[in-house]
């Protein structure tokens, strides 16, 4: 729970910050974040499956969740070309970051 908090609040932050250190600290700070919780979401899978399909359960997961940021940095790229990079970060906030 604690490395959700320190995402939502680094991500909500960052549309703020202005400057290359504040933004460096600011991305450092939500790798810490995500840090914590990526871990923990891997070994929910891995709990919830059966030994025989544990392996596939995780890279099922994987391959969607991994695909998530592919399409994310897309769009960021394209709301960021369009509005500005402040709008593009609100924009993409991750569901589980913002709790809705």
């Amino acid at each position: 729970m604690g490395g959700m908090i320190l995402r939502a609040a680094t991500l909500g932050l960052l549309p703020l910050l202005h400057g290359f250190g504040w933004w460096a600290l600011a991305m450092s700070v939500l790798g810490l974040g995500t840090a914590l919780v990526y871990p923990t979401l891997l070994a929910t899978i891995a709990d919830v499956a059966h030994p025989d399909w544990r392996a596939s359960a995780v890279g099922v997961y994987r391959l969607w969740r991994d695909s998530g940021y592919a399409v994310g940095a897309l769009l960021a790229g394209a709301l960021a070309d369009l509005f500005g990079v402040s709008w593009a970060i609100v924009v993409k906030g991750d569901k589980k970051t913002y709790g809705y």
